[in-house]
């Protein structure tokens, strides 16, 4: 299956109810057409379990976004000539990072059990897979950084497979850093993904790392997230979202350059998804006085911008 090079950039992850019906969302989105030659957008639709040991996944009471609005604002993205792909995630409302979700390998009685969860983390999935079927979404992305549940390969399976009967798109897997050879099952996927959060300085060595997994499952591959904050010390540790220090664009664009730089020279890279772009957008003339992920209107920006102009 032939892929066309993905040019994107992650759009309002983790949207709130009413986020894409907002103007501040819809000008938003335009600013990124108008502004950074991306070519698609990742939507990352919600789903929140309490603690990293439930069995219940929560994405359609109040507060999450509704598929009336979510399928609206898809639409408007596709008459902007952008295409979409859809990352339905989960997280834990208790803080918890995802990647800790984990359950007993054998069921115990009274313990909360891979099954249950399984069940309702592929609900979850099926139900913006159809979405994205109805919607026409150029990509399916079924989850994001499920580090601790990916050792269970049959159900990994069995949800791709599921997905399959209700999306004729193609269908990814976001794995994190530097768990791309530790996932078993990418033959079951379209395309192979992972977040790109490497240290400026170490790009060559895990991308030779990362070469070895495509050569052996002979897929696509494209950096579903990756980004830098503007701040100072941050390009060391891009993960790191609780980098605090003074605020500094020139080294998220340097952590740019080089990670493009990098990954030019590699042809198996098929493209990014640039975390991220913010759906209510902080005024141009502060940008370069915001330390956070963003781009819009930093040297990151440009550099972004230019890349993906050249691809």
């Amino acid at each position: 299956m032939e892929f066309k090079f993905i040019k994107g950039i992650t759009f309002a992850p983790f949207a709130g109810r009413n986020t894409f019906t907002s103007k501040d969302t819809f000008r938003s989105l335009d600013n990124l057409a108008e502004r950074t030659n991306a070519d698609l957008i990742i939507l990352v639709p919600n789903g929140l379990q309490d603690t990293p040991q439930s069995e219940k996944i929560d994405y359609t009471s109040e507060g999450f976004i509704t598929d009336e609005e979510l399928t609206s604002f898809i639409d408007y993205a596709h008459k902007k000539g952008l295409r979409v792909a859809l990352k339905p995630t989960v997280n834990c409302r208790n803080g918890t990072w995802r990647a800790h979700i984990n359950f007993f390998d054998e069921d115990v009685p009274c313990e909360p059990k891979w099954r249950n969860w399984f069940d309702a983390y592929t609900g979850f999935q099926l139900h913006f897979a159809e979405i994205a079927e109805k919607t026409g979404c150029e990509l399916f992305i079924a989850g994001c950084e499920m580090v601790q549940s990916e050792r269970r390969e049959n159900e990994w399976r069995k949800l791709i497979s599921d997905i399959r009967t209700v999306y004729s798109g193609p269908v990814s897997y976001n794995t994190d850093k530097y768990q791309e050879h530790n996932v078993k099952w990418w033959d079951a996927v379209d395309i192979i993904s992972s977040s790109g959060y490497y240290p400026v300085d170490d790009w060559d060595n895990q991308l030779d790392r990362i070469e070895r997994v495509i050569e052996k499952y002979n897929k696509p591959f494209f950096f579903a997230e990756c980004g830098c904050m503007s701040v100072r010390g941050a390009s060391h540790v891009p993960n790191d979202w609780s980098v605090r220090g003074d605020v500094s664009p020139s080294e998220q664009e340097e952590w740019y350059k080089a990670m493009f730089a990098a990954c030019e020279k590699r042809s198996w890279v098929n493209g990014f998804g640039v975390w991220d772009w913010r759906a209510k957008q902080y005024p141009l003339s502060k940008a370069e006085e915001n330390g956070g992920y963003d781009i819009y209107g930093k040297p990151a920006e440009r550099v972004v911008a230019e890349y993906y102009g050249r691809k």
